[in-house]
């Protein structure tokens, strides 16, 4: 009898302690770079930290016996302080994994800092080219969109259906500047032309000036090179010039079902779009926007569901790492396909391309739009491999060719 008791003394001894070394371990913290407050704070901003805290909670709350801390701090579109921000999350506060960052500029700058401290950072709102090209790391990801994909799903549609000459209203920043020079590749290798551009000042109000130009171009196509609420004012005001009675295509080049939902279907009716998702796809894209819109009271943009993705993804992947090792949950994130709603087959490559199907969406007529939020028809769904830039055109220094 005393030998059982002794064992059961001893066995309840080994799982307090093992319980007290479990409360002993540091939480496993993330953090988001996000613009809450400005022209982008609809397409990532508190949406992204509630989807990242969804993805924290649907996966359990905790990994490696380590609770999940999801932090978030605002940017204000400003590269320097996302630079600080960057800076203090990795050096101060024990941030393992950096994720979204919202915007190009800010996305290079908080991108640099990781790469230095060999972190992760994954990318959702940002759309730059660069990010996985010249700026490219070992534990860098692009995951939701970027400027090529963009350019190369709405121009190349775009051109085909005739709409050859274009004009581009170009937001001066990295990300801007990446999209004219992606579309515009993309418009003169189909065979179009592109008859000029001016470029604006970030978060913009008035775009009279600038329209005036595009209009005075005589270009079918308007490209806007922008995004957020420069999107959103570029098109209003185009629609109060006439441009679009007087024959002229608007295309924004990057625009979100926030952006639609702002300037409203009888202004938006008829552009092209690309996204990487849509909330009323599917099954499974239509549960998760649900639950996301119960919380937000919007449906989730694509950059939002990219980061429940991206999220749940590094997590999977640090369990089976066993470890938080930024090398070791890498090597297992790019070995392992990623399929949920937001993304089939979606693999992510060498420069940190997440490669994976884009859409062509246009935008419905007011009579067509069963009710708010249902704003997009279907054009065409682009295979990844064809969407996204090949490996052989990278400029990241760590592909092999």
């Amino acid at each position: 009898m005393k030998h059982i008791l002794s064992g059961i003394f001893a066995a309840a001894l080994a799982l307090s302690a093992s319980v007290a070394q479990a409360q002993d371990k540091p939480p496993l913290k993330i953090g988001g770079i996000l613009d809450m407050s400005s022209l982008y704070a609809d397409i990532t901003g508190p949406g992204s930290e509630t989807a990242a805290k969804m993805a924290v909670e649907d996966f359990g709350g905790e990994v490696l016996g380590r609770k999940i801390e999801v932090l978030a701090a605002d940017h204000q579109n400003k590269a320097d302080l996302a630079a600080n921000i960057a800076r203090d999350m990795l050096d101060n506060q024990g941030v393992e994994m950096i994720y979204d960052v919202a915007a190009s500029a800010t996305a290079l700058a908080a991108g640099e800092i990781a790469k230095a401290r060999g972190k992760i950072i994954m990318f959702n709102g940002p759309g730059s080219i660069r990010l996985s090209n010249e700026a490219c790391g070992p534990y860098t990801i692009h995951y939701v969109f970027d400027t090529y994909g963009q350019a190369n799903v709405t121009g190349l549609a775009a051109v085909k259906s005739g709409l050859d000459t274009w004009f581009f209203l170009t937001a001066d920043y990295a990300f801007g500047q990446d999209l004219e020079k992606d579309t515009s590749a993309v418009v003169t290798k189909t065979g179009g032309k592109v008859l000029g551009s001016v470029r604006h000042p970030l978060n913009t109000s008035d775009f009279s000036s600038f329209l005036l130009q595009a209009q005075a171009s005589k270009a079918k196509v308007i490209g806007l090179a922008n995004a957020g609420g420069d999107t959103v004012n570029a098109i209003k005001q185009s629609a109060e010039f006439g441009i679009m009675k007087g024959g002229q295509k608007v295309s924004p080049l990057l625009a979100f079902v926030t952006d639609i939902d702002s300037i409203g279907l009888e202004t938006a009716q008829g552009l092209l779009l690309a996204e990487a998702f849509y909330w009323d796809m599917n099954d499974e894209t239509r549960a998760f926007s649900k639950r996301f819109q119960e919380r937000v009271k919007r449906p989730p943009t694509s950059a939002q569901a990219g980061v429940y993705s991206s999220v749940t993804h590094y997590l999977k992947a640090v369990k089976a790492a066993g470890t938080t090792d930024a090398a070791t949950v890498m090597k297992v994130m790019k070995e392992t396909p990623i399929n949920d709603f937001f993304a089939k087959n979606g693999k992510i490559r060498e420069d940190g391309r997440m490669v994976h199907d884009m859409y062509l969406f246009e935008v419905k007529k007011p009579s067509e739009s069963k009710g708010r939020w249902d704003d997009y028809k279907l054009l065409a769904t682009v295979p990844g491999n064809e969407a996204f830039q090949s490996l052989e055109q990278s400029r990241c220094p760590l592909v092999k060719k």
